[in-house]
């Protein structure tokens, strides 16, 4: 899209939005905006919905398109309110007769997410006579999560934990779509919007861009609050830090927002203090990097979330009951408490199990000689995963680079852009198994943990994932080289 007409589909949003009574909270009459911030002109708007907490701004290396400060916002503070008429919801759309007859007769076999995603097609198809249709405009025209990817760029990740979530999410989209598309014929939309390929497009809207409703477990469209890009959280804009939150906050809700009854709102909060012109970011939760692909589509260079799991193997599964998912490395390089405990007993002579065992599950160390023992099995674990990558780190950041340069040149810019996530997330997975020393020569009665030294190994892993954020076929990359640390 050519920036003048981005700019007046911003423009025709923005106007939209006030109509409906979407506003960013006002400054205390005694604040007024600075006009000599040293910031562009762009910081500024004119639309009422915004200009005062926020404006849209272009953030090239940080998100794209977002929200930045139009003033210093203070944690905690209402920086935005969306009323619930401007939600787009399964009942919104519903006002629709036709809709609503047709969702009514086909309720009790499509899922709440199903019966938005048809919701959303049947607006769309409705075209410049929708309500809707500045928001739906706005709307991204593809997505790089994982039900989008091609079976070159799932191959691409190389880690079957990255391959098997994708092929999951291409047969669940494929079999959303096929329970769905006798709906869509019901409703006489055009055969473009009967495809896959649009069915695709709009579980992936549904996927990535709705926020939490208490009435629908779907969840909502939220015009202009969906323009928030994505900041993990973390321990320091976690709930219970909120000694600097706005007074005026209870110290129990989310710093981010959520839909308040009180005030028949989606309101929006400042998760941490501000700066003028600084990009302001929303919380959607935890999530690693291969699940920020699935749903959102993009990746994380640094995700403090991030994990690399760790397969025991048959005899090491007999002396633990703890679940896979909770076996993994984590980005300091520190392994899980249950992945741990489970080598310290792993790594105990069996007829002391019994009696170490609650020292074990109590975080104590066993011995030395046992630290040794599962720092040099987790060393070879690591080598181990590696070793079973088709490409080395280095081939994969030569790609990578490669792919850059052609991104630039080629017409099928969407499909490099997957092949390069793919490569991108497999590329940070690789560096957390690069292991350079020798586990055994390391002294373990030092003062860092001795796991310090698989920080280097996640990094690498993570680097590979994280690397090809703009694209499937990078992210698809990016994964590989993140797993195989």
């Amino acid at each position: 899209m050519a920036k003048s007409a981005e700019q007046d589909c911003i423009a025709a949003l923005l106007c939209l939005a006030a109509q409906l009574g979407i506003s960013d909270s006002p400054p205390s009459p005694s604040l007024t905006l600075s006009t000599n911030s040293g910031h562009p002109s762009s910081f500024t708007s004119s639309f009422p919905c915004l200009g005062h907490s926020l404006f849209v701004f272009y953030f090239p290396d940080a998100g794209g398109r977002g929200l930045a400060a139009a003033r210093d916002l203070e944690k905690g503070e209402l920086i935005l309110r969306v009323p619930k008429a401007a939600l787009f919801t399964t009942d919104s759309a519903m006002a629709d007769a036709k809709l609503a007859s047709c969702l009514e007769r086909h309720r009790h076999r499509l899922s709440p997410v199903q019966m938005l995603a048809v919701s959303l097609l049947a607006e769309v198809g409705k075209g410049r006579s929708s309500q809707w249709y500045p928001y739906l405009e706005n709307l991204p025209r593809s997505y790089d999560t994982l039900a989008n990817f091609t079976n070159f760029e799932v191959k691409a990740f190389q880690v079957e934990d990255a391959i098997g979530a994708s092929e999951k999410a291409i047969a669940l989209a494929k079999s959303d779509w096929k329970e769905a598309v006798g709906v869509l014929k019901e409703l006489d939309l055009k055969p473009q919007f009967l495809t896959f390929s649009s069915w695709r497009w709009a579980s992936a809207t549904v996927s990535s861009r709705t926020l939490h409703i208490p009435w629908d477990s779907a969840g909502c469209l939220c015009p202009i609050g969906d323009l928030f890009n994505y900041a993990a959280p973390d321990e320091e804009h976690s709930p219970e830090n909120s000694e600097d939150t706005h007074p005026d906050v209870p110290v129990s809700r989310l710093t981010d927002g959520g839909y308040e009854e009180s005030k028949s709102s989606y309101c929006f909060y400042a998760r941490k203090n501000y700066k003028q012109g600084e990009q302001v970011l929303l919380g959607y939760g935890t999530y690693t990097n291969l699940e920020l692909l699935e749903h959102y589509g993009f990746l994380l260079k640094e995700n403090p979330n991030d994990k690399v799991f760790i397969d025991l193997n048959g005899g090491m599964c007999t002396s633990t009951s703890w679940p896979k998912d909770s076996l993994y490395i984590q980005p300091d390089g520190t392994p899980s408490f249950a992945l741990l405990c489970a080598l310290r007993l792993w790594a105990t002579p069996a007829k002391l199990r019994k009696t170490i065992g609650s020292r074990i599950y109590s975080g104590s160390l066993v011995s030395v000689e046992n630290e040794r023992l599962i720092m040099k099995w987790l060393a070879k674990r690591c080598t181990c995963i590696l070793g079973r990558l088709n490409t080395t780190i280095g081939e994969d950041n030569r790609l990578l680079s490669k792919i850059d340069r052609m991104i630039d040149q080629y017409s099928f810019r969407r499909y490099l852009e997957r092949w390069k996530l793919a490569i991108e997330w497999r590329y940070i997975m690789d560096f957390i198994g690069d292991i350079k020393d020798d586990p055994m020569n390391v002294p373990l009665a030092c003062q860092e943990p001795w796991w310090r030294k698989f920080q280097f190994l996640f990094s690498m892993l993570q680097l590979r994932k994280s690397c090809l954020s703009r694209s499937n076929l990078r992210c698809a990359y990016i994964f590989k080289i993140t797993m195989a640390l």
